[in-house]
């Protein structure tokens, strides 16, 4: 296996809260259904930060939020799942692996994604 891609992100905590309160409707277009079951703002913050983070691994904006998934595994290590067109990216390069760390402290949420083929 070797390295495809490398991507981190932040997400400022409180400010996503403030977005998620003044636009309800933020939390479907971001959000699997299965991730909004997640009631921690810091833990959605990490999800956000995730999401990102496989934007910037692949160098493709405009993918849909939620065709990036994080699902908590029953140790509760973090997993990526893709899907749609994040998938599609993702396989046009060769990616079949994902590796995700995620964390918060102090108010700010990281998410770290390696990619491999």
């Amino acid at each position: 296996m070797s390295i495809v891609g490398v991507g981190v992100d932040v997400v400022d905590v409180a400010r996503l809260a403030a977005a998620l309160e003044r636009t309800p409707s933020l939390r479907n277009r971001l959000f699997t259904a299965d991730e909004q079951v997640v009631t921690r703002v810091e833990s959605l913050a990490g999800r956000f930060a995730a999401k990102e983070a496989v934007a910037k691994v692949l160098g493709a904006p405009g993918l849909r939020w939620t065709e990036a998934e994080v699902v908590t595994e029953e140790n509760g290590r973090p997993r990526l799942v893709v899907t749609g067109a994040v998938r599609e990216a993702a396989d046009a390069l060769g990616i079949s692996t994902w590796h995700l760390s995620l964390s918060h402290d102090g108010g700010i949420a990281t998410a770290f994604v390696v990619a491999e083929r």
